[in-house]
C-alpha cells in the first residue's frame, strides 16, 4: 500500500512538471503566432471606444494568492458590473456596457492575453476558472478545493456552457476536473476549446466536436 501511494504521488508530480512544461511552449509559440492577431484586436479595440486596451482584474491563483488577470476591454470604459444572485459577474443577452468589439471579441478572443499569465506562471492553459476574491464568501464545502490548482484560461466549464451555467454549476465542473485531471483530459478541453474560439462546426467538425464532448465526459463520468 505504501508503494502505491509513493507511485502515485511521482506520478502526480511528474504530471504537474509535464503540465507545466506545456503551458510555457504552447502559451509562448501561441503568442507568437498570434502576435499579428493581437495587434489588430488592440486597434479595434482603440478604434470602437474610448479607454485601454486591457481590463485588469484581481483573481484568485493557486493556494488563494492573488494575481492581475489581463484580458482585452470588452465593455465601455467605467461601466459598472452587475452581479447574479450568487455572487457571479452578470451578462445579460445584447448587454448596452458591451462594445461593438466586445460582440465579436466575447466568443473567447478576449480570454487570449491571459497567455501571458500564463508564461508568469499565475495561471494554466486548463484549470478552474479565475474567481475574483469576493467569490471566496461564497464557496461551500469542497469548493474551497478549487484553489488547489492554478486557474486555467480554459476548463470544463467554459466548454460546457461559459457564462450560461451558474456559478455552482460552474463550480461543480471545476471540482470534477481538479477530481479527475490527466494528460488526456487537458487535450479534451484544449481542442473543444477551438471548437468555441472558432466555428469549426460549420466545417463539418461537429462530429469531431461530439466525440471530445463524449472523450472528455467519460473521463470524469465517475467524478463527485
Amino acid at each position: 500500500r505504501i508503494l502505491e501511494v509513493i507511485m502515485e504521488q511521482k506520478l502526480e508530480v511528474s504530471f504537474h512538471i509535464a503540465k507545466r512544461l506545456i503551458d510555457v511552449v504552447v502559451s509562448f509559440c501561441l503568442l507568437i503566432m498570434l502576435l499579428p492577431i493581437l495587434l489588430a484586436i488592440a486597434v479595434l479595440i482603440k478604434l470602437d471606444s474610448p479607454g485601454p486596451v486591457f481590463y485588469l482584474s484581481e483573481r484568485m491563483g493557486k493556494d488563494g494568492r492573488p494575481f492581475t488577470l489581463f484580458k482585452f476591454r470588452t465593455m465601455y470604459y467605467g461601466s459598472p458590473p452587475l452581479h447574479a444572485a450568487d455572487g457571479s459577474m452578470l451578462v445579460l443577452d445584447d448587454d448596452p456596457r458591451v462594445t461593438q468589439a466586445g460582440r465579436l471579441l466575447r466568443s473567447g478572443f478576449d480570454e487570449l492575453p491571459q497567455l501571458v499569465n500564463v508564461l508568469l506562471g499565475q495561471m494554466s492553459l486548463i484549470g478552474p476558472r479565475a474567481d475574483p476574491a469576493a467569490a471566496l464568501a461564497t464557496y461551500r464545502g469542497i469548493e474551497g478545493n478549487r484553489l488547489r490548482v492554478k486557474p486555467g484560461i480554459s476548463g470544463l466549464a467554459q466548454v460546457n456552457g461559459r457564462t450560461r451555467l451558474s456559478l455552482t454549476q460552474r463550480h461543480r465542473f471545476d471540482l470534477a476536473y481538479i477530481e479527475k485531471q490527466s494528460s488526456r483530459l487537458d487535450t479534451c478541453i484544449f481542442l473543444l476549446t477551438f471548437f468555441e474560439l472558432l466555428p469549426l462546426s460549420r466545417w463539418g467538425g461537429h462530429r469531431l466536436h461530439e466525440r471530445l464532448n463524449q472523450a472528455a465526459n467519460r473521463l470524469i463520468s465517475d467524478a463527485a
